[in-house]
């Protein structure tokens, strides 16, 4: 029942989602920790603000102290980056963060992460489940959590600041002070208020803040930054007439922004903001990374600086993999996670929104006159999304259909080429593309589409929608 898809492990309460499951997934990470003979360096657990979020990393840490593993907690929720930033800052070989990102809140999910604060790869998280699938002792051995305290095999922590210095340290906060900027946040009921606040406030920006209050059903929400659930946020930065809005997802790995006009800014259009002024601005030179959904207007951006842009599938883990691999400046997905270069190895929607922030003090435009100059510099891009749910019978005839058989619709366009590297993608000659593929971390199937305006976009979604019967 413990599988990894493309972000952890991720269950619904109560189903998969079991103080069992999650005490043999901590066996067997255990048991590999041992083998690999760093077990004595402890690991590192976080939690966010979900339903039992912090019960699950206590279940957690009974069992590496069961097993003379320390196990280091953070004690309060906290954003996923801050335990990755942990992991690598003190060079531990493993970080576990108690989360289900942005999926419903009826879910809850581990995420692991390996030497250098990476996601776990899709080597090491097949030898997690190899692991898993040898425990055998069920219930696993757990130690009383004051016990544990009381040997020293259980430490609570909270770094928060060391983590906060480091994006400080890195940020012109001088020039941020200069600007005098009003930022609305939306953490979306999640824990990035202090991280965003506390820098911010730093900066003399003044911080307006909604939706920051405990809720583990996020408002009846998605808690995901989306055109659909920043609509409060929309209305807040036109009300007040703020400079941004800033909101992030449960965990605090991605981002949405609202510009100075009330505009729903899309991942893809943070993305390539944030390109644009590292290489234009702050003189950075290296390609960029994005994932098969991504917009390749940052293709675009990348060759006008004579740098490359690099597609893999999606999973971020494969995204940092890339970055590393090619020295890249930035990497990132549609759905909102981005990492930098000299951060940390994966998706930080805290770091990305202090250099939102620091670009439009830098640059000294609007954020929606700098979003207008990249589009009359390199034209614009539609991107039409779709979700479809399916019963398991309908998605082995989807996935034999599309990716076996290999049968397509009719396409009433120049056909480039045709990948199946994640799912089915297809390239057109005039630069729009079309991608179909089943979620990793929900059962849906996803289909994106990107052409030169939104009805086109929409036009060749619907092709796929009737071809499939969806």
């Amino acid at each position: 029942m413990i599988q990894f898809g493309t972000g952890g492990w991720r269950a619904v309460i109560g189903d998969g989602f079991t103080k069992e499951n999650i005490q043999i997934l901590s066996r067997a990470i255990c048991d590999k920790m041992k083998k690999e003979k760093v077990e004595q360096e402890g690991i590192v657990l976080g939690y966010d603000r979900r339903f039992l979020s912090k019960e699950a990393m206590q279940w957690a840490a009974q069992v590496f102290a069961a097993e003379g593993i320390k196990a280091y907690l953070i004690n309060k929720s906290a954003p996923t980056p801050l335990v990755m930033f942990y992991v690598m800052k003190h060079e531990f070989h493993y970080g576990m963060m108690i989360t289900a990102s942005h999926n419903p809140a009826v879910y809850n999910g581990i995420k692991v992460f390996t030497y250098g604060g990476r996601d776990a790869d899709e080597e090491q998280t097949a030898d997690i489940e190899r692991y898993i699938n040898e425990v055998t002792d069920i219930p696993v051995d757990e130690m009383n959590y004051a016990e544990g305290i009381e040997k020293g095999l259980i430490e609570e922590i909270y770094p928060l600041n060391e983590y906060l210095d480091s994006i400080i340290d890195t940020v012109d906060m001088q020039k941020v002070k200069n600007r005098g900027l009003r930022v609305a946040l939306d953490p979306m009921y999640g824990v990035s208020e202090t991280s965003l606040k506390t820098i911010l406030m730093t900066a003399r920006c003044e911080v307006e803040t909604i939706h920051e209050r405990h809720d583990t059903l996020f408002g009846g929400k998605l808690p995901a930054p989306t055109a659909d659930t920043l609509r409060a946020l929309q209305n807040y930065v036109i009300d007040r007439r703020c400079d941004l809005g800033i909101a992030t997802d449960g965990d605090a790995d991605r981002i949405g922004v609202i510009d100075d006009k009330g505009n729903f800014l899309h991942p893809n259009d943070i993305l390539v903001l944030l390109y644009y002024y590292l290489v234009k601005y702050k003189g950075w030179h290296g390609p960029a990374v994005r994932n098969i959904c991504t917009t390749h207007l940052l293709d675009r951006v990348a060759e006008s600086f004579g740098e490359q842009c690099y597609e893999v599938p999606v999973g971020f883990k494969h995204i940092s993999a890339k970055m590393y691999a090619t020295d890249a400046v930035i990497g990132g997905e549609s759905s909102g996670g981005m990492a930098v270069r000299g951060h940390i190895k994966g998706k930080d929607g805290i770091y990305a929104s202090a250099l939102l922030v620091e670009m439009i003090a830098v640059t000294g435009m609007k954020l929606s006159e700098i979003m207008e100059t990249i589009r009359r510099e390199y034209g614009g891009m539609a991107l039409v999304e779709r979700d479809y749910r399916f019963s398991p019978q309908r998605k082995e005839e989807i996935r034999k259909q599309l990716l076996e058989d290999k049968e397509l619709p009719q396409i009433p366009y120049e056909v480039e080429s045709i990948s199946y590297l994640d799912g089915l993608k297809i390239y057109l000659k005039d630069g729009g593309w079309i991608s179909v593929r089943f979620s990793g971390t929900e059962p849906l199937l996803r289909i994106f589409c990107e052409m030169k305006d939104q009805a086109a976009a929409a036009d060749f979604c619907g092709i796929f929608e009737k071809y499939l019967a969806l």
